[in-house]
């Protein structure tokens, strides 16, 4: 539960200050994909890129990210205190990029090794920005809300608009959490762990580009912090605003504002 936002009765109309903050989150929320950007930053595109993994890679690579997601969930969240202040993601990046730099230049072998601890890193990035908007680390919806957020990079080839995936994910999460509500944990893992495991498979093929190496790791884990910071600040602004105004009210403005843009 927020520290800052009581479960009083929800006004009708934002406020222009935080209609300005769902605007911008509107506008993280609709951003290219990390597969669009990780394109970008390597110059192939995704079919080429995929033509690196070994055979057999993918599958290992879904197995190391649930045990990597999973020790984050341990070791990154509960672990950063409660107190709310600004978050810090110039450290985050800068502790992601050294990892990333030893992945890339071990290449799989170092994957193993790296990934544990660059999701973890980007899972206290996430947990910061949730603390600084106002939410309880010790809330279990709010550790929910920060599994959620590793959903978001991996888009399915069903995904056409942005906002819906945004809310999809959200409901899909919500119905396996509703669930499995006693294992929970284990049961949001194994389905944010798929979605986040299609970019560490994109990332992991990128790596082993031979011209790529450890610079492009290093890179590759500054971009996919970046990401998911941008994706944890859209999704807990979002979240603050559905604690003031009731999820409906927020729901029917993000999907206002998302089609406004579609339309420009």
């Amino acid at each position: 539960m927020s520290t800052h936002h009581d479960q009083t009765e929800p006004q009708s109309s934002l406020t222009p200050l935080d209609q300005q903050d769902l605007e911008q989150a509107v506008q993280t929320l609709l951003s290219p994909t990390l597969t669009a950007k990780l394109t970008g930053v390597v110059g192939k595109p995704l079919d080429k890129i995929l033509e690196y993994l070994p055979r057999g890679m993918e599958s290992k690579i879904q197995l190391l990210v649930k045990t990597a997601l999973s020790k984050a969930a341990d070791a990154a969240l509960w672990s950063l205190g409660n107190e709310q202040k600004d978050a810090s993601p110039k450290w985050n990046k800068a502790y992601a990029a050294i990892s990333g730099g030893v992945g890339g230049f071990f290449g799989f072998t170092g994957l193993a090794v790296e990934l544990p601890v660059s999701t973890t890193i980007m899972m206290r990035a996430v947990a910061d920005i949730a603390r600084s908007e106002g939410f309880d680390l010790e809330d279990e919806d709010t550790k929910q809300a920060c599994l959620q957020v590793f959903a978001l990079g991996g888009e399915s080839k069903d995904d056409d608009a942005a906002e819906t995936t945004y809310y999809a994910m959200r409901l899909m999460t919500a119905e396996v959490i509703t669930t499995h509500a006693g294992k929970w944990l284990s049961s949001l893992l194994e389905k944010v762990a798929t979605r986040f495991g299609v970019v560490v498979t994109e990332k992991a093929a990128a790596q082993a580009i031979p011209i790529v190496g450890a610079a492009s790791g290093a890179l590759i884990n500054t971009m996919f912090t970046d990401f998911f910071q941008d994706m944890a600040r859209g999704h807990f602004t979002v979240k603050r605003l559905e604690k003031a105004y009731g999820f409906d009210t927020v729901k029917a403005e993000f999907n206002r504002i998302a089609a406004q843009k579609e339309l420009r």
